[in-house]
């Protein structure tokens, strides 16, 4: 199971030399529009190209995917939580809460995903993008099917999955550098 870290980050993040002004700029839209940075995605200014591709991910799923925020946001805390990605974790229940989300009920989703705090419709979706990471060999038809029957379309179907797949594999970045909580850079 996963123990808990006690210790620094492995790596503290600083822009190669030259890309500063790059990464500066990145980060200074991140916090315009959040508010802050994550210390996760500031990891990301030790390469820039790679942190550019990340905040595009990110703002394709903030605003150009047909999927709900409460549900995206669902997907990315049930699979940190599901990874054992403290930092991820912590960081959905801001955002969750930042939706109106009480506290409560995303917890509930950690022991169900069926008490999710999501639409009746999103629900296939949910599970669709949670068997994915979990046991993507499980995923046939007529998985897709029920999703369909909610009226969802395979580009919903794809993004959910996506979103899932995105955050696994980002969960284990923190993890492995050792950074667990959200101030760790300051």
């Amino acid at each position: 199971m996963n123990t808990p870290h006690t210790e620094s980050p492995l790596l503290v993040p600083h822009p190669p030399a030259g890309e500063e002004q790059r990464v500066a700029a990145i980060l200074g839209a991140v916090e315009q529009h959040l508010g802050f940075v994550p210390d996760g995605l500031r990891l990301y200014s030790i390469s820039p190209p790679l942190l550019e591709a990340f905040v595009a991910n990110i703002s394709y799923f903030r605003g150009g995917s047909p999927l709900s925020p409460v549900l995206t946001t669902m997907i990315r805390y049930l699979v940190s939580a599901q990874a054992g990605c403290q930092f991820c974790i912590d960081l959905n229940e801001g955002f969750l809460n930042h939706l109106g989300i009480p506290l409560e009920e995303a917890c509930r989703a950690r022991e169900n995903p069926e008490w999710g705090p999501i639409e009746a419709r999103e629900r296939p979706l949910l599970n669709l993008a949670l068997q994915a990471v979990n046991d993507p060999d499980a995923v046939h038809a007529a998985t897709l099917q029920a999703a369909r029957d909610q009226g969802w379309h395979d580009r919903d179907m794809f993004d959910a999955v996506v979103q899932a797949a995105n955050n696994r594999a980002f969960n284990h970045v923190p993890r492995t550098f050792k950074l667990e909580r959200q101030g760790s850079f300051a």
